[in-house]
């Protein structure tokens, strides 16, 4: 019995980071696992958004999620910071201003 091939027919578009934006959100990943946070990453491209999950071990759930849902560009802004339990942390429209959430989580309290 022969398999079907795969269908020719169009494909939904994904949305997915540019350049830039791709570039950004990577030079914080390897200052942060520099800094011994972050272990591991994963990328999903997905019709409605594209998500760059980050790990503090790998057999974990997400740390953090940064979005880009473009839907939301007009209204609450596209890019989003989301942690480990769904909370959005930040929300806008400019990728800098949403990664910012990061950079003052840099210094902690020592005894």
């Amino acid at each position: 019995m022969a398999l079907d091939p795969p269908s020719s027919g169009p494909r939904a578009p994904q949305v997915f980071f540019e350049r830039q934006e791709f570039n950004r959100i990577l030079n914080l990943y390897g200052r942060m696992v520099a800094a011994g946070e972050w272990r591991d990453y994963a990328i999903d491209a997905l019709a409605e958004c594209c998500v760059f999950s980050v790990f503090r071990r790998a057999s974990e759930a997400p740390a953090y999620r940064i979005e880009k849902r473009p839907a939301l560009a007009r209204r609450q802004g596209a890019w989003a910071v989301i942690g480990e339990g769904g909370m959005v942390l930040k929300r806008g429209h400019e990728l800098e201003h949403v990664l910012s959430v990061f950079e003052s989580r840099r210094f902690r309290v020592v005894d």
